[in-house]
């Protein structure tokens, strides 16, 4: 049985997506998801440390109207659960902080995802931040900021696609599971562990040969570690990657020994059976 939630996706409210909310929401019905998560970037980790956007794209996501729209179809809908969250970018800047916390705490997000998308000067998307740096230096100075982002000062439920430099990284072996690095997982995954936090199982791993990021065998350890609670998502910007990857994702998660797979909403986590 395939997973039938998903619970980071991107409508065309985000810069970057590509099918709109009500292509989105027909695209689920077909695939038979019970719960439908719009995670619509913000990415004030570019406002604050002056990143520039790629050429044509919109600033930011607006808030009112993302917000406004998701409310109206979740009172509509009758089948699919819709729910309203956010993606959130994170920054060492301590000027982002506040920005965050006064869009939660003004549109009260069903879920927040927290994500790590540059190193403070540039999305790992256009590549620049590995500049200068073999394999380990880059990865090790990307991990150093995901583990920032867990004490991140404003309420968060997933750690978002965790390994995300992999799908633009240069080197000949991508990978991210090597010894060298290992320390830095385990830190990581413990403290995802300690304070409730719920690992992302992302599919979108293009330009990696894995299934899904974080790699297996580090979902593995993060099991191994004591971890359970794990969301699935596609990180689809359009109809077409909506809840791709989810058969397989499931069959190796069971392999793994999970038996559930999280859906948080609300400030309370779903549980829903593999």
């Amino acid at each position: 049985m395939s997973i039938l939630t998903d619970v980071h996706t991107h409508t065309t409210f985000s810069p970057d997506g590509q099918s709109d909310i009500f292509q989105m929401l027909a695209r689920a019905k077909e695939l038979g998801l019970v719960w439908w998560g719009i995670s619509e970037h913000f990415d004030y980790d570019y406002l604050t440390d002056g990143i520039p956007f790629g050429e044509g794209a919109a600033a930011f996501t607006d808030p009112e109207k993302y917000f406004s729209a998701a409310r109206k179809l979740q009172a509509e809908e009758k089948g699919v659960h819709i729910l309203a969250g956010a993606e959130l970018g994170f920054t060492r800047n301590p000027a982002a902080a506040p920005l965050y916390r006064h869009l939660i705490g003004q549109y009260r997000p069903d879920f927040v995802v927290n994500s790590v998308h540059t190193d403070g000067k540039q999305d790992y998307y256009y590549r620049t931040p590995f500049d200068g740096k073999d394999k380990i230096q880059a990865y090790t100075h990307y991990l150093s900021l995901v583990r920032d982002s867990l004490d991140a000062a404003y309420p968060y439920d997933i750690v978002g696609h965790l390994c995300y430099p992999a799908r633009y990284a240069p080197y000949s072996d991508k990978t991210m599971d090597d010894a060298a690095l290992a320390p830095l997982f385990d830190d990581i995954f413990r403290t995802i562990i300690a304070r409730g936090k719920i690992l992302e199982v992302n599919t979108s791993a293009s330009g990696t040969d894995a299934p899904f990021l974080p790699y297996p065998s580090l979902v593995q350890r993060y099991y191994e570690l004591g971890g359970r609670d794990v969301s699935v998502a596609s990180d689809a910007h359009g109809v077409a990657r909506l809840a791709a990857g989810r058969k397989a994702a499931a069959e190796i998660l069971k392999g793994i020994g999970f038996t559930h797979v999280v859906v948080p909403c609300r400030g309370e986590k779903l549980y829903i059976d593999l």
